[in-house]
């Protein structure tokens, strides 16, 4: 009997792939950061039983209607938006994803963006590198303050709770939005529910963690930073398209905001020209949420345990399309 045909979307540690070469045939795409073309993805899905996709990959209808021996899909993030889940589930596909291990990294991460644009801290050392650092002044790159600011959470999961508890340890207050009140977050945390308005307009730090639905694309709009302090800095540690890049732009040149923290954009990767990249009071990194040695590992080994408890014939651990799992 031929065994099954597994194909990887970037080239990983092969001593992560060997457990899978055990009992299928693999492939993986030859590159670590250049994304697999979106014809070849499609060609490859045709023979394959199993996907290991990252989120730049897009697995969409046309591709899984060709993809007739597909079983599971494992995508090598928390979010999924890049994977018709409607159309997988419509063909008992399970789609997985690699939740709860990334949470902490991603929420130090979000920690760190916050304090880098509050602190002036690129600025800072780009004068030392600059050679401008002549003299000492009292305003000198003088930044803003963390401790006891009031910090704005949209969207408390797990990434959400974790960031919650950094937070706490500067004093912070803490007011997060969700569209279902967290109740378990509020009896173990500081944090008090507030409407998405109360949010953007109490706020010193405003975090978007909320994943990128239909519900949550271009939330963050010009309505939405108008209402925000004059003073306050804008955080996205979630998807690029959950904000409407030129409203944010605009909110920035019009002093609308005071600063803005990214590690995600609408179009990725974005070069130097991009104009949020180019502006003097944007921070911009190229989606490293979750990008530490000890993080990305235990992401691939989850998402090749679900490749390999699938082709065994039992159900994958972190399935988002559950209900294609038999209840009772």
């Amino acid at each position: 009997m031929d065994k099954p045909f597994i194909f990887i979307t970037r080239n990983i540690p092969e001593k992560f792939v060997e457990p899978l070469r055990v009992v299928a045939e693999v492939e993986m795409w030859h590159s670590e950061e250049d994304p697999v073309p979106h014809d070849v993805l499609t060609e490859k899905a045709k023979k394959a039983h199993g996907l290991l996709t990252v989120l730049s990959d897009r697995v969409d209808e046309e591709l899984l209607k060709e993809a007739t021996n597909l079983k599971v899909i494992a995508n090598l993030a928390v979010g999924f938006d890049n994977i018709d889940i409607q159309a997988a589930t419509k063909r008992q596909i399970y789609v997985c994803n690699t939740p709860d291990v990334l949470s902490d990294t991603t929420a130090d991460l979000a920690m760190t963006l916050l304090m880098t644009t509050a602190r002036n801290i690129l600025e800072a050392s780009a004068h030392i590198k600059e050679n401008k650092w002549t003299s000492w002044s009292p305003y000198l790159l003088a930044g803003r303050d963390i401790h006891h600011k009031t910090l704005g959470i949209v969207g408390m999961g797990k990434i959400g709770e974790v960031l919650a508890k950094r937070a706490a340890g500067f004093d912070m207050n803490i007011l997060y939005h969700n569209r279902s009140r967290n109740e378990q977050a509020e009896s173990k945390l500081p944090v008090t529910y507030a409407s998405m308005d109360d949010v953007l307009e109490k706020s010193d730090f405003v975090v978007c963690l909320t994943p990128l639905t239909k519900q949550t694309e271009n939330m963050f709009n010009e309505e939405a930073f108008k209402k925000m302090k004059k003073s306050a800095m804008f955080i996205n540690v979630s998807r690029g398209d959950v904000v409407d890049e030129a409203a944010l732009l605009k909110a920035l040149n019009e002093e609308e905001i005071a600063a803005a923290g990214l590690d995600v954009f609408v179009n990725e990767p974005i070069d130097g020209s991009h104009p949020l990249a180019m502006h003097p009071k944007v921070v911009a990194l190229p989606h490293i949420g979750s990008a530490t040695v000890e993080t990305r590992t235990s992401m691939i080994k989850l998402a090749v345990q679900n490749i390999e408890a699938v082709l065994a014939g039992h159900f994958p651990s972190t399935i988002i399309n559950r209900e294609l799992v038999p209840q009772g």
